[in-house]
């Protein structure tokens, strides 16, 4: 069994690998910049974009060679583009760049991912800890009560202030520690942004973690081989959280990525 989850854990830090270095992953994020109502230059970019209530206006001419939404022709006056969030999402090229609106915390931005990102281009792989089962163990989760769900104030990687929601904790004993958690809600899988005594010194200076869905009793399994970087360990311009209080652990967690490698 333990063979088998070694070689689960070998393709999925393959697929990580994989994932962040593809032509639009986090590795080619060349630029988040954020909007105003009043319509305005992106760097780097043709056109003009702004804001308003329903998502990212851009006015562009047909030469400047955006494309919407797949379509055949570029842009040739004015267009809507709804921002993540939106269950009808969309996106722009401009050649091979991958234009993607965004919103955060009511505040729309645009991403630019550069599949000729010179740090795509310098990637060499994720350094991880060697797989080690004693750092899959179980887990439960406590949800909050409704009265208590909260979204708890921590700092993001571009030195703003963001609430989380944050939906209960999980219970845990590793290398001989009972700990617990905060975590959120994922789907139907939990998530947390935790830090430890590696942090910052052996990995970086946080990582995230995702855990399978809870049973009906709140059973689930925190497998800290799969601690995963944030996309601002790859680019700059992600804006992700710090850790929540109670969410840095005192001992060594030598388990998971690490960090970027560069050739």
């Amino acid at each position: 069994m333990t063979e088998t989850a070694a070689e689960d854990w070998k393709h999925w830090s393959e697929h990580r690998a994989a994932s962040v270095s593809s032509p639009h992953g986090p590795l080619a994020l060349t630029g988040t910049h954020w909007l105003e109502p009043e319509p305005g230059e992106v760097p780097g970019l043709p056109g003009l974009w702004w804001t308003d209530a329903e998502g990212v206006r851009l006015r562009a001419a047909a030469a400047d060679g955006i494309t919407v939404g797949g379509a055949a022709s570029p842009v040739d006056g004015e267009v809507l583009l709804r921002p993540d969030t939106d269950p009808a999402a969309s996106t722009a090229t401009l050649g091979d760049v991958l234009l993607v609106p965004i919103e955060r915390e009511g505040e729309l931005a645009l991403r630019v991912f550069d599949p000729a990102a010179p740090r795509r281009a310098s990637f060499a792989g994720i350094s991880a800890y060697p797989y080690s089962p004693e750092w899959a163990v179980p887990a439960v989760f406590t949800p909050f009560d409704a009265a208590d769900a909260q979204s708890v104030v921590v700092p993001n990687a571009d030195g703003k202030e963001r609430p989380l929601a944050v939906t209960g904790r999980i219970a845990f004993t590793v290398a001989g520690e009972h700990r617990t958690l905060t975590v959120s809600s994922a789907g139907d899988r939990l998530s947390g942004v935790i830090a430890d005594a590696t942090s910052g010194i052996d990995t970086y200076r946080f990582r995230f973690i995702t855990l399978p869905a809870p049973d009906a009793d709140g059973r689930t399994v925190l497998d800290l081989n799969r601690a995963y970087l944030p996309p601002c360990a790859f680019a700059d311009h992600f804006i992700c959280p710090f850790p929540p209080p109670g969410n840095r652990l005192d001992f060594a967690v030598e388990a998971g990525e690490k960090q970027v490698l560069t050739r």
